[in-house]
């Protein structure tokens, strides 16, 4: 994980592991929205997210609109953001999209962080008003992202790229098994083909048309020659020969075809694979935590 800390010295976590990984820490705050920013780290980013939303929530004030609370409840497994009364869920920021936090070392009670949608997949900044614990928050969410991507190592998260790498492998070999299906199915359609082809009875002339040949009248090569029954010597046709299907359960070297879903506990459904790359990807990114300066104003009164 990427710790920025602009401090003098990374500060210890508040927390027990327990209490973030089998409960949850609460914190109340005044929500003054979200914004879509166009990266997912950066001081100046959050900065002009943080002016924009300062601006929209003193208009709104000055028209008598409140800020909204919020209940934020933090654990390793993100960030939600509730309605105080009704305990409503209005946004749930897993922690793995949480890219990076700051708070306001003048104004102790602004803190932002930019999270990716997991929907639309842009990055937005949420930001608060948490009554001078802007800072306890910010190292909160360090440390249940620490903690989460502990977890996730210890839960197999460390083999995701080379389970990756073989589902690419097994969805190969499953096309190529496929496709040598089909072809023998053909195949054997084509020898059954040949087999009920009629036989002329002897001593008949039959008109064979000439073959078109090429620009240097030669006949044009064919890979595959037709097979044509001979009559027997005594002049009655070849007794058939009795084809069975091909076995279909087996290659063309007779061995079992190669399942990619049996073979082994490190492989996961198409669903959780995709979950467990997005996780890997986001825990690489890694969390910056920040102290710095939003505004050389601070909030002017309470939202």
């Amino acid at each position: 994980m990427n710790r920025a800390f602009n401090r003098k010295k990374d500060k210890s976590w508040m927390h027990t592991p327990d209490a973030l990984a089998k409960h949850y820490i609460p914190y109340n705050a005044k929500f003054l929205g979200n914004t879509e920013v166009d990266q997912p780290k950066g001081t100046e980013i959050v900065k002009e997210a943080v002016r924009k939303l300062k601006f929209q929530r003193h208009i709104k004030k000055s028209e008598g609109q409140k800020t909204q609370k919020v209940e934020l409840q933090i654990s390793i497994y993100g960030v939600k953001i509730l309605d105080p009364k009704t305990k409503d869920v209005q946004y749930n920021c897993q922690l793995h999209r949480i890219s990076f936090c700051a708070d306001d070392k003048t104004d102790k009670r602004i803190f932002t962080f930019i999270c990716k949608d997991s929907e639309s997949n842009k990055h937005l900044c949420y930001v608060f008003d948490s009554e001078k614990c802007a800072e306890e928050v910010t190292l909160t969410i360090g440390q249940a992202f620490d903690l989460a991507y502990k977890k996730f190592l210890e839960s197999g998260g460390k083999d995701v790229e080379t389970r990756k790498q073989i589902g690419t492998l097994q969805k190969r070999i499953q096309e190529l098994e496929t496709e040598n299906s089909g072809l023998k199915k053909q195949l054997w359609e084509l020898e059954e083909q040949l087999m009920i082809a009629p036989v002329p009875p002897a001593g008949s002339i039959s008109f064979k048309p000439p073959m078109s040949t090429d620009v240097f009248d030669m006949v044009p090569f064919s890979a595959v020659t037709p097979l044509v029954p001979i009559p027997a010597s005594n002049g009655t046709p070849p007794p058939p020969t009795t084809t069975s299907p091909p076995d279909m359960s087996k290659d063309l070297f007779g061995a079992e075809p190669f399942d990619p879903f049996t073979c082994g506990q490190a492989d996961f459904p198409p669903d959780i694979q995709s979950r467990l790359d997005e996780m890997q990807e986001g825990f690489k990114m890694g969390l910056t935590l920040e102290a710095t300066v939003f505004s050389l104003e601070p909030l002017g009164g309470r939202c």
